[in-house]
Formats: structure tokens, sequence, C-alpha cells
């Protein structure tokens, strides 16, 4: 294998690795309420769950094949991710409202 291709491969994976903890640190640092915290703790560990399988996914199947993962892929992850921001924006109000009547 192509060392600049072993080097640029692990660069990207490191990269990647790092930007998805970040973000999924800040996704749960910054929640109002610990009922909004325990869903970003569960959708955290769910989308780290599909992006391991679809990765794997990638490495496993022929490549004529790999590339039709990519349609359903970009089609869920999008609609998961307006999904989800639905709901905690539901959580977030709901838990907003009860502390205004507390």
């Amino acid at each position: 294998m192509n060392p600049g291709l072993l080097i640029g491969v692990t660069v990207s994976v490191l990269l990647g690795v790092a930007g998805g903890a970040i973000g999924t640190y800040f996704s749960i640092k910054n929640t109002a309420g610990p009922r909004e915290r325990a869903f970003m703790i569960r959708v955290s560990i769910l989308t780290w769950i599909v992006v391991s399988i679809f990765v794997a996914a990638l490495m496993l199947l022929p490549k004529p094949y790999n590339f039709l993962l990519w349609i359903p892929y970009g089609i869920a992850l999008p609609l998961a991710i307006l999904r989800w921001n639905k709901k905690q924006l539901e959580i977030r109000n709901q838990e907003s409202f009860g502390k205004a009547d507390g």
C-alpha cells in the first residue's frame, strides 16, 4: 500500500472521529435539562452505532455494491437529524414550560 495513502486515510479517520467526539460532547453539554440530556445521549449512541455499521459495510462490501449504501444513508441521515431536532425542541419546550409553572 502507498505510504502517502495510508497516512491520508489515518489522518482522515482520526479527524473524523475527533470531530464526531467533539460534536457529541457539545451536543450533550449544551442541553437544557436532564430529560433532554438523556435524549441526546441516546441519540449520540445510536448515531455512533449507525455510522460505525455504515463504515464497516463500506469496507466489507465489494466496490460496485458499496456505492449503493450511500443512497439510503444520504436519505435517512438528514431525515433522522430533522426528526431528532424536532424531538429535542419538544423536550426543551416541555422542560422550560415545567420550570415556568414551578
